[in-house]
């Protein structure tokens, strides 16, 4: 087995014990670490196939925003957070794992592409004579276009569902109702009342008869 190969299965092996990982702990800072660390392995095996692209764009997009999003959704629901805030130094010896573990493989993946010049996989956009974002973009609009639109609305459900499923309500909070409003009338927020006109009664001055 050639080191490009070896070190193909030491990162989808890490990709899966951390993956794993993610939905086994029940501390959601842990899980989160633990999700960052899956998808800079993931991201290291489209890198070392040839797929430079998609590795930056897994790293940029998702470790540096879906994750602050995650976080960001994780202190908004209805969780005693207190525990999880008091003692930063509990949490330092996951990280360190973490780090250590994403510096070995940024190592391993500078050590394949020194030692071995050519993918681990037939790079297509070369052969093809074109970039590899181009290349991605052609394949993924022509090709792939209805697994992507698939995935588009799988996603799009999944957002929906754990609004869903994280959406309480509170008593005493108001609260609006859409449907409600959609369905409202006029003569729902109006009221026409028939009244007999009076005369005001008139005032004397004092000292008049």
């Amino acid at each position: 087995m050639d080191f490009p190969t070896l070190t193909f299965y030491l990162f989808a092996t890490m990709a899966v014990a951390a993956g794993i990982g993610v939905i086994s702990v029940r501390n959601p800072v842990q899980a989160a670490l633990l999700l960052v660390l899956t998808f800079f392995s993931v991201a290291c095996t489209w890198i070392l196939a040839g797929a430079e692209f998609l590795g930056i764009a897994l790293i940029l997009v998702y470790v540096g925003a879906v994750m602050v999003l995650f976080l960001f959704v994780v202190m908004m629901l209805d969780i005693d957070v207190a525990p999880l805030r008091e003692g930063f130094v509990r949490y330092l010896p996951i990280g360190l794992i973490v780090a250590i573990a994403m510096l070995v493989e940024i190592c391993m993946l500078i050590g394949v592409k020194v030692l071995v010049q050519t993918p681990l996989a037939p790079d297509a956009a070369a052969a093809a004579d074109l970039s590899n974002t181009a290349w991605l973009a052609k394949a993924l609009f022509t090709e792939f276009l209805l697994p992507f639109e698939v995935a588009a609305v799988i996603l799009t459900i999944a957002v929906v569902a754990a609004v869903m499923l994280t959406l309480r309500r509170r008593g005493g909070v108001k609260h609006q109702n859409p449907a409600d409003q959609a369905r409202v009338r006029a003569s729902d927020r109006l009221r026409m009342v028939k009244m007999d006109a009076t005369k005001p009664a008139t005032t004397t001055e004092e000292g008049t008869p």
